[in-house]
């Protein structure tokens, strides 16, 4: 677990995990919005699908956002 202040960050250190995690041999990934994405074939996969989640996350504007994110990513 990351104990680290991240940037803009002040006070109390949040609780962290790692996004990325193995259910058998399929590897999965979990947002903010606790959505869980998978199966992957393999981590590196997974962390492909995230970069893919996140740079649609960032062209999506306004109110809804997560749900909408959630939406478009399960096209992939």
């Amino acid at each position: 677990m990351d104990t680290t202040n991240r940037r803009g960050e002040d006070g109390l250190t949040p609780f962290r995990s790692d996004r990325f995690f193995a259910v058998g041999d399929k590897w999965y990934f979990s947002t903010r919005e606790g959505f869980d994405s998978g199966p992957y074939a393999a981590k590196e996969r997974a962390e492909e699908g995230l970069r893919r989640f996140l740079k649609v996350a960032q062209l999506l504007p306004g109110e809804g956002q997560a749900a909408r994110v959630m939406r478009a990513h399960r096209i992939y």
